[in-house]
Order: C-alpha cells, then structure tokens, then sequence
C-alpha cells in the first residue's frame, strides 16, 4: 500500500468542537486553545464561526477571538460563514479562509434549513463572489456525506453532485463530512475514489466523526486511496447531537498517535497536543474523548 508521506490534519475544535457546548466557554479560554494549537504545530485552525448568535450562541465571540489569538506565520486561520453578512464579519475579523456547508441529504437540508441542496448552494453565490473578490481562500464543507439521520445512507450520486455545484462556485478544497459517523471503510473508499475523479487529491478533505467507533478505520482506507488532508478535534471535543451521549470529532490525538505510527509526517508536536487536550478537557469540565491522550497523559504523569 502507497500512504502519502505526509499529512495536512485541519484542527477543528475551537469551532466545530466546541459549539455543542451547553455552557459558555469564556473566550479567553478560546483564544488560548487555538493559539495552543498553533503553536503544537498545525498549519490550519477553524478558529471562529460567524453564524447568527441566536443559532449558536457559544459562538457569539468569534470577532473578539480572531482579534485576541496571536498569529503565527504561515498558519491558516479559518472561519464558518454561512451567508455575507457572515463573510463580511469573517474578513473585518481577518480570517484566512472562509467556509460553506451545505448537505448531501434532502431531509438533512430541509430539516436544518428549510431548503433544499440546490437552494441551499444558491445562497452562497453572494459569499463566494465576496470570498474571491477579496482573494480569500474558499472551502466547502459537505455534511452528511455517508449517511443522514433521517434518511439513512447517502447515495454517492448525491455527493458527487454537491461537489460539483460546489466547485462551480469556486471552492479551493471540499470537506466530506461524515456527520453521524456512521460510515464504514469500504462506502468510505468508493465515495472518495468517485469525488477523485472530478476533484485533484490534494483539494479533498476527510472529515470523520467516531459515532460507531469507526473514524481511524475510515481515515485509513481514506489515505489509501491518497487522500492527505484530515480534520480532527482534540480530545475528540464536539460531540454527535443525532446520537444521544455520541461522541462526534474523531481525537486528534488519536489521529496524530495513528499517523506518526506509519511514519506519515503532519508536523504536529504529539507532547504539546496531548498536554492541549488535558487543559481544555479541565476547563470544560469534561472527559478527554482521546484514548491516546488519556494514556499518553496518564504515561508521563
């Protein structure tokens, strides 16, 4: 098997992860984390979400952390931005790189945001016009990629399709997100060599949740199908709001732990991501979601 020699991992859990939290995170707290994170080593933070506060409020803040975190070189600081007023916030924030979603599920878009996968892509002409316009990178993300909580399994015609509305509107690289974590390695594989035939490699990104314990599985069959960008939350923070006391993100540590195991280089400080973990988990009050966290923490302890 050919794995790539490296990996590009896309930290998520200053926004994706911490967005289901009930109680409110203090932004300081925020900022530390993703400067942490930055500093253990990632060359991409999704850093802030700039979506109506009454949606999600514990991201009510995102303009006082993009102003609060020291920036290092070199490092891409991503925003959420799901319409222009969103955008038009993320780039007086100074984002550097904005991010559209939309759904591979009917159900899933009508459910969420009373509007179908067509119209739901539409909306985002304005943004990614401004996105370009402003020469600031663009990446589309595409939830429920494997599986819908209320339709079941997502036919890879749909997603196929979403890709392609998507790189009409100029998205520089495409997340396929496997929300509910219900995908296996075998859909996994045949659902990124299909999106490979229309998009370069080094555009895709997996973005896996452990829902079923199956995340590292599909990263696996992922890389060998030469996919190299990843996402991941540390301590496996953001957890599955369709499945009840789920966890949702796969671990960075995790991850990390996996890679550095197969030689594969992601440039990341395993030490430094393993203390991160310890601390955020602290500050929320909450168990690591990692199981290489826990036991590398536990080991140097």
């Amino acid at each position: 098997m050919h794995y790539p020699k490296a990996v590009k991992l896309v930290e998520v859990a200053p926004r994706d992860g911490l967005q289901n939290e009930k109680n409110f995170v203090p932004t300081a707290t925020k900022i530390e984390l993703v400067n942490r994170l930055a500093r253990a080593g990632f060359q991409n933070v999704e850093a802030a979400s700039f979506v109506s506060p009454k949606w999600v409020p514990q991201m009510a803040d995102g303009d006082q952390v993009m102003a609060g975190i020291e920036r290092l070189d070199g490092v891409v600081y991503s925003a959420l931005t799901p319409n222009l007023r969103g955008f038009e916030a993320a780039l007086a924030a100074g984002a550097n790189e904005v991010v559209i979603f939309g759904a591979a599920s009917e159900a899933f878009s009508q459910r969420n945001i009373n509007c179908s996968i067509a119209e739901s892509i539409e909306r985002f002409i304005p943004v990614a016009q401004a996105a370009h316009a402003a020469k600031i990178r663009l990446r589309g993300s595409i939830s429920c990629a494997l599986g819908c909580p209320y339709q079941g399994e997502t036919a890879i015609a749909t997603v196929v399709d979403v890709v392609k509305r998507m790189q009409d509107l100029g998205v520089q690289e495409f997340d396929i997100a496997d929300t509910i974590g219900v995908g296996t390695p075998l859909k996994t594989a045949r659902l990124l060599q299909a999106v490979a035939e229309i998009i370069p490699l080094d555009r895709i990104a997996g973005h896996f949740h452990d829902t079923y314990g199956q995340a590292l599985a599909n990263i696996l069959a992922a890389l060998d199908v030469g996919v190299h960008i990843f996402h991941s939350s540390v301590a496996g923070l953001g957890g599955c709001p369709y499945a009840k006391g789920a966890t949702g993100n796969v671990a960075t540590e995790d991850v990390v732990y996996m890679l550095h195991g197969m030689g594969i280089h992601t440039g990341i400080n395993l030490d430094d991501l393993v203390q991160t973990g310890a601390w955020i988990s602290e500050q929320i009050g909450k168990p690591t979601n990692s199981r290489a966290g826990r036991a590398l923490y536990l080991k140097n302890t």
